[in-house]
């Protein structure tokens, strides 16, 4: 890896882009599904791909980079709030899409919102996850 940036940030970007492309693809399968409780089943496949990439972040933070749960936390929350922020970006191009002339406020104010409020859950979450992590490691 290229040692101009920090080898967290480029595994943040890669997770960012896990979320990334599990939100677009199987929210295009769930908008095709012929019935709600396909939809319903592309979804929840959208967030069973999103925990399995977080999870295995706080894996690689822990086990490999040997980072504190703290760090590991912060680390988590920024993959976490880049690929809010990507889907953010999505939503406005489709909506340029869709309605090139009328963009809406919402819409436009996603790119701030959606990281705002998915970072501090992922945060404790992630704390929660590698602290016990940490904790069950050190007992082995």
């Amino acid at each position: 890896m290229d040692g101009s940036r920090p080898r967290w940030f480029q595994t943040a970007i890669l997770v960012a882009v896990v979320y990334l492309v599990a939100g677009i693809a199987f929210g295009a399968l769930a908008g095709a599904a012929a019935s709600h409780q396909m939809r319903v089943t592309w979804r929840l496949a959208a967030w069973v791909v999103s925990a399995a990439a977080f999870a295995a972040h706080i894996w690689y933070e822990q086990v490999r980079l040997r980072r504190s749960p703290a760090t590991t936390a912060l680390h988590a929350a920024s993959a976490a709030a880049l690929g809010a922020f990507g889907l953010a970006v999505a939503a406005n191009v489709d909506g340029l899409i869709v309605s090139p002339y009328r963009p809406s406020p919402l819409v436009v104010l996603s790119l701030a919102i959606w990281p705002v409020i998915t970072a501090p859950p992922a945060f404790v979450v992630a704390l929660v996850a590698a602290t016990l992590f940490a904790r069950m490691w050190r007992s082995v």
